[in-house]
Parts: structure tokens; sequence; C-alpha cells
């Protein structure tokens, strides 16, 4: 979906096209398109990509991605996200591209069952067959694909610390939105001096563990009172919808504050107080190293990607995937405990800037499009 060349991948293009490279961008239809445009000078091919599982709408899509390959002649075909993954590389492989690179950036099948996971588990197979680089965007997730024996060891490589894009750390700063700012937001969203505010941002599904933050956080503001959960994003009920009497809750609980999805996330970090993250699976998850950059202590669940940029103690906490007791219990010790918060905060935004700062990611890329272009080329 273009929302990933408008967000997960901002900037990325540009900074190739001022390094010697000639990018082409492709995605599905999409509103964000025009802005990816704005931003990088360059017009976007759409294809027919779904994010279901839709084999006649599928099969389409690899015929006229295979043409379009076919027309250009690149010497790299780079795919992010898990259907343009297997789109992209299989395309890629039939027109004959020396360099078929794929960025693995989380996985599906790992929460899936039955037959769904049989699927989802030979798409995956075929996608990294047909790739000549695969690229896990965290260490985590390059030993899940060791162990599920998805390919060989070889093919896979981490680039830098992991993430598919960095973070830039300049526009990602508390420093951007002033007591002011802050200010007007609160009083937009009905939030007081006297509130303490957990956010989270993300999709409100059920694999992003929002069933057990909604019921941790009832069970925190029956004894506080003053705490508010911010939950900015919006539900996908027809993928993956959240449990009903938690859809409820959210509707009409007054201190649960629902912002749908926003074009940027920023203010609403800049006013909160803790950020949580009880995600199932993921690959680098670019909502923590925002949070973190905005200086926002961090909850997270002990999962590939979110266990790379949290230390447990130093910058956040971690607690075990789907228990609510451990949310609950780390949601009351960070509010309560100010000078664990404090520290939790103080070493956020640091940690960031050394091991995630998007300069660092990108001239990592750019070494390695160079160094496969050498070895396919002078092999």
């Amino acid at each position: 979906v273009p929302i990933s060349l408008h967000k997960l991948l901002q900037g990325q293009a540009t900074f190739m096209q001022k390094n010697g490279f000639q990018v082409f961008l492709a995605s599905a239809a999409g509103k964000e398109i025009e802005q990816v445009e704005k931003e990088t000078g360059l017009k976007v091919k759409t294809l027919p990509l779904t994010r279901k599982i839709a084999p006649f709408t599928d099969l389409k899509a690899l015929w006229r991605t295979y043409r379009y390959i076919k027309k250009l002649k690149p010497e790299i075909v780079h795919t992010h996200t898990p259907k343009a993954g297997i789109v992209g590389m299989l395309a890629s492989k039939l027109a004959s591209v020396p360099i078929r690179m794929h960025t693995v950036a989380g996985m599906p099948l790992l929460e899936a069952k039955g037959m769904k996971r049989t699927i989802l588990d030979l798409v995956e197979k075929l996608t990294y067959w047909s790739a000549t680089n695969v690229y896990p965007n965290s260490v985590g997730l390059k030993e899940i694909i060791i162990q599920n024996k998805l390919t060989k060891p070889k093919k896979l490589k981490v680039i830098a610390n992991g993430s598919s894009n960095g973070i830039n750390t300049k526009h990602f700063s508390p420093e951007n939105f002033s007591a002011t700012d802050q200010q007007k937001l609160k009083n937009k969203l009905n939030i007081s001096e006297q509130d303490f505010v957990f956010v989270f941002v993300g999709r409100l599904v059920g694999d992003k563990g929002i069933n057990e933050l909604v019921e941790a956080f009832i069970k925190l503001n029956k004894q506080t009172r003053n705490t508010k959960l911010l939950l900015v994003g919006n539900e996908e009920p027809e993928l993956d919808p959240l449990l009903p009497q938690i859809q409820q809750e959210i509707q009409n609980n007054p201190n649960i504050i629902t912002t749908g999805w926003v074009e940027d996330v920023r203010p609403y970090l800049a006013v909160s107080d803790v950020f949580i993250f009880p995600s199932y699976r993921e690959g680098m998850p670019n909502v923590v190293l925002q949070a973190g950059a905005m200086g926002l202590p961090q909850i997270v669940t002990d999962i590939n990607g979110s266990n790379e940029i949290i230390i447990d103690k130093e910058n956040g906490l971690i607690i075990p995937v789907k228990d609510t007791k451990a949310l609950l219990d780390a949601m009351q010790n960070i509010y309560t405990d100010n000078d664990l918060r404090n520290t939790l905060a103080k070493n956020a935004r640091e940690l960031i800037l050394s091991r995630f700062e998007q300069q660092l990611v990108w001239d990592a890329l750019l070494a390695e499009y160079k160094r496969s272009l050498r070895y396919k080329f002078h092999s």
C-alpha cells in the first residue's frame, strides 16, 4: 500500500537518487500516492496489489508486475511488506533481474494457524527462494527465519542495527513541540494537567495487544482515576477485529481517547507520559523508535525488534506477550515510581540516537546496493 512508501520508507528513494541511482516506485493504488510523488518527484506505478489472500487478484498483480519490470530492466528490485514481496520477487525472478532484495519487516504467519499458516509458510518460502538477498529488519526476525527453515542462512543479512529506514531524530524530537503546542492538543483531547497519559500508536487490532492493553488499563484506571489511555490509529475489523467487549469499552469509557488515523503522530507522543506497545509480533517496529526519539519511557512485549530497541530497565520495561497481569504491573510500576520513570525517559532518546539514526541505516543500505552490484557484475 502507498502509505508504506509515504511513511515506512520516507526519504529513502530521494537519498538513493542523490547517490547515483535511478529509482522507480510501485505500490497498490491509494490516496498517499500524490504525497509520495510530491515528496520524491517520482511517478508511482500502481499495481493491483491487495493485503488479503486473493489468488485471482494476486495472479493479475504478478502478470502486471512482471510486464512492468520486464519493460524497466532494472539491476535491482527491492521489495517491502509480505504481498509486495511475493509478487515483486517472483516477477523479478521471472524477468531475470540480477539483484532481487526483499526486506522482512514482520511475519503475519507467526500468529496464523491451520491451513492459513500452511499457505503463509509457503508464500514466505517462495518469496525468499525468488530473492537473491533477504534482509530481516531485526536480529530476532533473522533467528525466527532460520528456526523455521524458511531459507538458507547465507541469504540473510540485517542492515546496520536493524530497521527498514532508521529514524529521523531531528523530525522526531520533543524540542519540536512547545508547552503551548502541547496545551492546545491537550485541550482538544480533553486531557487535564493532572492526567497521566499512556499512549499507543498503531493499528487497533488483536495482534497489537489492544485487548490486553484496554483490559489492563480499565483495572489501573479504577485505582487511579487520573490516568488516560490515548489510542492513535484505526481499527481493521475486516482483518483482525477486537473483542466485542473491548470495542464497547473503547467507545464508552471517557478515559480512553481515540483519534483514528493521523498524519503526524509526534504531537500525540509529545503530550503523553509513557508509550505502550504490547504487540504479539513485529519486525523492527517504527513506532517504538519514534516514541524513543521523542524521549518517552516505554512498556513493550518481549518480541523481536521491540526487545532490540528497548533494554529492560534502561529505556523501558519488557513484559511477556499476551499477559494482561504483567502489563498491569508494569503500568502501575511506571506510574508510581517517579525515579524509574525519569531514568527511562532520560535514556530513551540517547539510545535511539546512538543505534538507529536514519543516516546510519541509509548509508549501510547504500553500501549494500553497491556491494551487490560489484558482486553480481564482477564475479
